[in-house]
C-alpha cells in the first residue's frame, strides 16, 4: 500500500500546523517563543511583574544567606514554583478568555483553581523560607 494510510492521515490533520520543525531549528525556536512568553506575561499580567519584583528581593536573599546548598536550592526553587505557577495560571486564563468572555461556571472554576494553585506555591514559598531561615534568627 502506497502513502500514509487513513489512520495516519487522520492522525496528521489532528496535529498542530505549528509542529514541523525539528532538531535544532526545534529549539531555537522553542527558546524564541518561551522569550515572547515571558515578555507578555510582564506586559500584560501585574501578579507576574509582582512577583519578579519579590524574586528580586529573594533570589539574591537566598545566596546572601549563610545557608548550605539544599537549603539555599529550596529556598531558590520555591520562588521559581511560583513563577512557573503563575504563567501557568495566566496561560489557562488567556485560553478561557479566548474560547468566550461571556460568564460561566467552568471558566469561573478553571480560573479559580489556577488561582488556588498560585496561593499554595507562595504559601509553600513562605513555608521553606521559614523552615529555612528561622534556626539562623534563633
Amino acid at each position: 500500500m502506497d502513502g500514509p494510510s487513513r489512520a495516519e492521515s487522520a492522525a496528521a490533520a489532528t496535529e498542530s500546523p505549528f509542529k514541523g520543525k525539528t532538531g535544532i531549528a526545534r529549539v531555537v525556536q522553542a527558546f524564541i517563543n518561551s522569550l515572547a512568553g515571558l515578555g507578555d506575561a510582564w506586559r500584560h499580567e501585574s501578579a507576574f511583574r509582582q512577583e519578579i519584583l519579590l524574586a528580586c528581593v529573594l533570589l539574591p536573599a537566598a545566596f546572601a544567606v549563610p545557608v548550605t546548598g539544599p537549603e539555599r536550592a529550596l529556598l531558590v526553587a520555591s520562588v521559581l514554583l511560583v513563577l512557573v505557577v503563575e504563567l501557568l495560571n495566566s496561560s489557562v486564563e488567556a485560553a478561557i478568555d479566548r474560547i468566550s468572555l461571556d460568564r460561566h461556571q467552568l471558566s469561573r472554576r478553571a480560573k479559580d483553581l489556577g488561582s488556588a494553585a498560585v496561593l499554595v506555591a507562595l504559601a509553600l514559598l513562605a513555608t521553606v523560607w521559614a523552615i529555612v531561615l528561622l534556626p539562623l534568627l534563633g
